[in-house]
């Protein structure tokens, strides 16, 4: 007779992650969504300088942890500012806050006093070989502070799965430049050079893949603080979004590179090579994609660049905010 023990189906354990972020209000979903999820496990939150400053999107970062009923997930402060170039912001899109069209309280609790580098590398030296992949979601700055003061702790990421980036899209903050990429070219050059497992969910999907019809009212619908805050911040996102861009709805960039971390199902990508412009000053921060295979590069990345259900995607989104 086989023993019980022999018989039972084990669930894999969860994926350990660190969310390096700019919020933002495809930020706030995407984290939101990270925390409504058993199959991740959120180590921490780090942020970085990007949509709004550094303070504001600290700040935001735990106003969202305590939105979700998680205030022991603890927020680091980052980098104030890109390795080499003046700050850029998008308060043109985001409004001065960063997650404008909700009524948010002051954060109950500070920040942590221990900065975004130090938790990470302090993170890193204790995990296993391979053990914890990064989200970044904003300018990769912290991430190639990193790699920089701590090269020896590459081998304890798993992989970096990040949001930003645009290759036949071009960009959204410039003709060839994707907004994350754009503020901090120089650090996403070291990222994308690192030799580390790397998927990139670029504006070639994520434009593509606009919020339903029929995505505010059901947030609205949930009858939660949740629902409340997310339906806000979608309506302020598209007025703002809609205007500048021509779009009927808005793309939730962020949340789509959380989503593919849980349903890679949903996507399609190739792995390929990815330059990034530092020089030049018509295509600074442009991803040059080898999509075709043109050059003998090296393939350092999974570009992402299709959607292949997108209400599938926002049902199961929405299914987990609810749970919040």
């Amino acid at each position: 007779m086989i023993p019980p023990t022999q018989n039972r189906t084990h669930a894999p354990m969860p994926e350990r992650i660190i969310i390096d972020t700019d919020p933002g209000h495809d930020d706030a979903f995407a984290i939101l969504l990270a925390l409504a999820s058993p199959e991740l496990d959120v180590l921490g939150i780090t942020t970085v300088a990007g949509n709004v400053p550094v303070a504001v999107v600290t700040a935001n970062a735990r106003r969202i942890v305590e939105l979700a009923g998680r205030p022991g997930i603890p927020v680091h402060q980052g980098a104030e500012r890109p390795l080499l170039r003046d700050p850029m912001h998008a308060a043109d899109i985001h409004g001065d806050t960063g997650i404008d069209g909700y009524d948010w309280p002051a954060p109950a609790n500070p920040p942590e006093a221990e900065h975004a580098l130090d938790f990470m590398v302090r993170t890193l030296t204790a995990a296993e070989p391979r053990s914890v992949t990064l989200v970044p979601l904003g300018p990769l700055t912290n991430i190639a502070l990193l790699l920089r003061r701590a090269p020896h702790l590459s081998d304890r990421i798993r992989r970096i799965v990040l949001m930003g980036g645009g290759f036949f899209e071009g960009g959204n903050y410039a003709p060839a430049a994707e907004f994350n990429i754009l503020v901090d070219p120089e650090a996403a050059a070291i990222v994308f050079g690192a030799g580390i497992e790397l998927a990139a969910m670029p504006i070639d999907c994520t434009n593509n893949t606009l919020t339903p019809d029929w995505w505010i009212g059901r947030l609205a619908a949930l009858g939660t603080r949740v629902g409340d805050a997310c339906a806000g911040m979608q309506r302020f996102f598209e007025i703002a979004g809609n205007r500048k861009y021509g779009t009927r709805t808005r793309p939730l960039h962020d949340v789509l590179a959380m989503a593919y971390l849980l349903w890679p199902d949903l996507f399609a990508g190739r792995l390929c090579n990815v330059e990034i412009e530092t020089n030049s000053e018509l295509t600074r921060g442009a991803t040059v994609v080898d999509w075709w295979y043109r050059t003998t590069r090296p393939h350092n990345c999974t570009w992402v660049r299709q959607c292949l259900d997108t209400p599938e995607l926002y049902t199961r989104i929405l299914a987990r905010l609810a749970t919040l």
